[in-house]
C-alpha cells in the first residue's frame, strides 16, 4: 500500500507540515504531562481511523515508559481503572472534542468543567490545542491514506 500524496516531497504539503509540526512542539514543551499527551493523540487518533498516528503515538508512548495495559485500555478508558481522573477528564474532552459532529452541542460544559479542575490554563489551552492539532494530522494522513506499521520511536526527530 502507498500513500496517495507524500507528505513530505511535495512542497506545499512539506511546507505545511513545517508549520504544523512547529505548532506541535509548542504543545509537547508545554506543562501538559507528556503522558497525557499521548493519550490524547492515541484516543483521537484511534476514533479517526488513523492508522498511521496509532502506530507513531503508541510506539513513542511506550518508547517514553507508557505500559502495555494502559495502551491497551485506552480505548476502553471508561472502564479502565489504570488512568487518573486527570487522564480521564483529558480523554473525555478529547472525545467530545474529536467527534464534535456527532453531538449536538459539541463538547459539554460537564467536560469542559471536569478538565478545567484538573488542568490550569496554560494547560488547558495545550490540550485544546493537542486535540484540534491531532485532529489536523489525522485527517491529512486518512485522506491520503498513509499506511501504519513501519514507524520507528523518534523517526521524526
Amino acid at each position: 500500500m502507498d500513500a496517495r500524496l507524500n507528505l513530505y516531497g511535495n512542497p506545499v504539503a512539506a511546507r505545511f507540515a513545517k508549520f504544523i509540526n512547529s505548532a506541535g512542539k509548542v504543545l509537547s514543551d508545554s506543562t501538559l504531562p507528556a503522558a497525557t499527551q499521548e493519550l490524547v493523540k492515541i484516543r483521537a487518533s484511534q476514533i479517526n481511523g488513523c492508522g498511521f498516528c496509532t502506530d507513531m503515538h503508541t510506539k513513542d508512548a511506550a518508547h517514553a515508559g507508557e505500559t502495555s495495559v494502559r495502551l491497551n485500555l485506552i480505548a476502553a478508558w471508561r472502564e479502565a481503572k489504570v488512568f487518573t481522573e486527570a487522564e480521564r477528564a483529558a480523554l473525555e474532552l478529547t472525545e467530545q472534542g474529536t467527534r464534535i459532529a456527532d453531538a449536538a452541542g459539541g463538547v459539554t460544559d460537564e467536560a469542559w468543567a471536569n478538565a478545567a479542575k484538573h488542568y490550569d490554563e496554560d494547560q488547558l489551552a495545550a490540550l485544546v490545542s493537542l486535540i484540534a492539532l491531532i485532529n489536523t494530522y489525522n485527517r491529512m494522513n486518512v485522506i491520503i491514506q498513509q499506511p501504519a506499521g513501519d514507524y520507528q520511536p523518534g523517526q521524526f526527530g
